[in-house]
């Protein structure tokens, strides 16, 4: 059975074939129109739409190069989309303004993260967020957003997701995320609208703002195609399954400066860490005085501050509770193995 043609804004895209549309999103003041840019990938065979979208917060270019990557993958080449089943809309940078200006935020000093659905007659913010859920996110079945840390700050690779459906908690374990962290979905997110529609959208975090990370850049890459593998979008050929499972965390906290100085760590991303444990030092620019950074809890450091000059009350390592018996260096040093021995990022045009 042959799908039909996709439709998505005023274009259409025929069964067994790809092409990148523009969706006119705004026009600059200079009156320079900026569009919203989604590449299509639709099969020759019905089946689920999936979209992956990045650059929500515009200087969290780690996913922009995922995506690109993504759209080069060997499973997604021509002669493999005779096989490919459903569509796959991608859409590497949906805050356009905030990735110009190197910027986190719209030209209104808007989070666009945390202004959906949106409105058709609203904020800047507003117009997208609702051109966004109008045309990608009301179309698909299945989602995933990708980001990074803020500027200054960094991730272990992480899947992020608060699911109201079973089948979305096997889709992140299917993803192969070195931790899987369930977590309340934020007022005004896109993962709050599309779960309104009935729609968990997993959210893969890694990496930090303006910088890109190889492995964090693998296992994005290598987690979506598990996922459509999974949907049966794909077929297994070239995509290998997790080694081991993810580490599956419900809680997490952030521990603090206790003080304003310099920063000294002792621990980053991937550490485990034991309650009590001494973290890092701040000393004041004299060398005076300096106080600990402790745990409060033990668990495994998911995300770090990069910046040694902090202030009072600063978030420095965001720790995940670790409940149950998981060897978690082992975790991740086998997931980090896995990557690097990974066929998929043997081609140069990949690489």
């Amino acid at each position: 059975m042959q799908a039909s043609s996709f439709h998505i804004g005023e274009h259409v895209v025929a069964p067994g074939t790809r092409r990148t549309v523009d969706l006119p999103v705004s026009v600059l003041s200079d009156h320079t129109p900026v569009t919203m840019s989604v590449h299509v990938l639709h099969g020759r065979r019905p089946g689920p739409v999936m979209f992956v979208s990045a650059a929500v917060h515009g200087d969290e270019v780690i996913g922009v190069e995922i995506a690109r990557r993504l759209l080069k993958a060997p499973q997604l080449d021509a002669p493999e989309l005779e096989k490919f089943k459903g569509t796959l809309m991608v859409v590497p940078i949906v805050n356009a303004f905030g990735f110009l200006n190197h910027s986190r935020y719209l030209p209104d000093r808007r989070d666009l993260n945390r202004s959906f659905p949106g409105s058709l007659k609203g904020s800047l913010a507003g117009r997208l967020a609702n051109l966004f859920m109008t045309e990608i996110v009301n179309r698909a079945d299945y989602g995933i957003d990708l980001h990074s840390a803020a500027v200054h700050r960094t991730n272990l690779p992480q899947i992020r997701v608060s699911p109201s459906q079973p089948e979305t908690l096997v889709l992140a374990k299917a993803f192969g995320a070195p931790v899987i962290l369930t977590s309340k979905v934020r007022e005004g997110s896109m993962r709050e609208a599309a779960q309104s529609k009935g729609k968990d959208v997993l959210v893969f975090e890694a990496g930090e703002g303006l910088r890109f990370d190889e492995m964090s850049i693998r296992a994005g890459v290598s987690g979506i195609l598990r996922v459509m593998r999974t949907v049966k979008m794909l077929g297994p050929k070239g995509i290998t399954r997790p080694k081991v499972r993810s580490i599956l965390t419900t809680s997490s906290y952030w521990v603090r400066s206790p003080a304003g100085g310099l920063l000294r760590p002792f621990k980053s991303t991937g550490d485990v860490v034991e309650p009590q444990m001494l973290l890092g030092i701040v000393s004041d620019p004299f060398g005076e005085s300096e106080r600990n950074v402790v745990a409060e809890y033990g668990g495994l450091i998911v995300g770090r501050s990069i910046l040694p000059v902090v202030n009072e009350g600063d978030g420095l390592f965001h720790i995940a509770d670790v409940s149950e018996k998981y060897d978690a260096e082992l975790t991740l040093d086998s997931l980090a193995s896995q990557l690097e021995a990974d066929p998929l990022f043997d081609e140069d045009e990949i690489i």
